[in-house]
């Protein structure tokens, strides 16, 4: 038989056996690492070892004997086995046997080359994100340029993000002339929203919009969290005309710990002194005074948030649909991917194949008549 034809034939065999190895470690994926290989994303840790490709060519050339200098010859104890075999037989065994090597150090080429399952982490395997939802009630808050009127109508639309935000924290702060803690982070959906469906203007002290205070306040709802993402979404139609602790202070401090600060700044005519009763409207307190845009801008910036400024009911809810499509997306990138390990599904078949090798020049030949 000619070179070329032994060649072809030596070829035919490795194709043979790779591809079998390649199937072997295809079923054992699909199998033990539930990942459909042909139709799942993979990477190589390693893939500049493709190069290594080579070597099982150079044992392939030499051993079947078409390099130059090259004697075509196995080991001496399978040639020893192979002698007692008619020629015919014997070189035809010869050449599965030294197929089999090659495809196996192959495969080992492919294990070494770190082959791994790519695929998103669950979204139920990320930590969720810490939220701290502060509400201004002051008195202005009762305008009615948003339907049914700002407070109300800010109340609604919170109510509707906390219900889409499942898998995390989420705590309330109320302020006015002062901040208070409605409810610390919790994952009571339920509870947190029905303590904010029973809110009402006269909870507490709404002549005066300390904006500082609720900053400070929220920040220590999360200042124990071991949440990779913080944030507090500052909802409030007045400039910050109160408290002993300044907006920038709180921005400050909000940016030192990492918290990122959403402001939503509400109503065509935000501030302003709103429809007052009894006591107040005698002495006219002020509800909130003027709003301050360029404060919010600063305070959202400062900590790399985002400002909204919405005159209507579907400008807020723009609003948090854009803060909640922003947390998405960094609850995404804080997923990243996970990456499972398949080297060894091609080095079994590799040993397999080189154990293959083993039994055909010790067991298997010495049978044949």
């Amino acid at each position: 038989m000619s070179r070329g034809a032994r060649f072809a034939r030596v070829v035919a065999f490795t194709t043979l056996w790779f591809v079998a190895g390649v199937w072997v470690a295809a079923y054992v994926v699909e199998r033990v690492y539930g990942v459909p290989l042909l139709h799942g994303a993979f990477r190589f840790q390693r893939p500049w070892l493709a190069v290594l490709l080579v070597a099982p060519l150079a044992v392939l050339m030499v051993r079947a004997g078409f390099a130059r200098h090259a004697a075509p010859r196995l080991r001496v104890s399978l040639e020893r086995t192979l002698g007692a075999l008619p020629s015919g037989r014997r070189v035809w065994m010869r050449d599965a046997a030294l197929a089999g090597r090659v495809a196996a150090l192959a495969l080992l080429v492919v294990a070494l080359m770190g082959p791994q399952s790519v695929h998103a982490r669950a979204r139920e395997d990320v930590q969720g994100i810490d939220i701290v939802i502060a509400l201004d009630m002051s008195l202005s808050m009762r305008e009615r340029d948003i339907r049914p009127d700002r407070f109300d109508a800010a109340k609604a639309v919170v109510d509707a993000f906390i219900e889409r935000r499942p898998n995390d924290r989420i705590g309330a702060v109320i302020f006015g002339r002062d901040a208070y803690t409605l409810m610390p982070l919790t994952t009571d959906a339920r509870a947190l929203r029905e303590t904010i469906a029973n809110l009402n203007l006269r909870l507490i002290d709404g002549r005066g919009t300390a904006i500082g205070n609720a900053l400070g306040v929220s920040l220590n709802r999360l200042r124990g969290s071991d949440a990779k993402s913080k944030v507090i979404i500052l909802v409030t139609d007045g400039e910050s005309n109160t408290g002993n602790i300044s907006p920038e202070e709180g921005a400050q401090l909000a940016s030192e710990m990492g918290v990122k600060v959403y402001t939503v700044l509400m109503g065509t005519t935000a501030g302003g002194v709103a429809a007052q009763t009894g006591l107040d409207a005698i002495f006219g307190q002020p509800s909130g005074g003027d709003s301050n845009p360029e404060l919010l801008q600063r305070i959202a910036t400062r900590t790399g948030g985002a400002y909204f400024a919405v005159s209507d009911r579907a400008g807020l809810e723009h609003s948090f649909h854009s803060i909640l499509n922003a947390l998405d997306k960094s609850e995404i990138e804080d997923a990243g991917r996970v990456y499972g390990e398949l080297y060894p599904a091609f080095a079994w078949p590799a040993f397999f194949l080189l154990a293959g090798e083993w039994l055909l020049g010790t067991l298997a030949l010495r049978r044949w008549p």
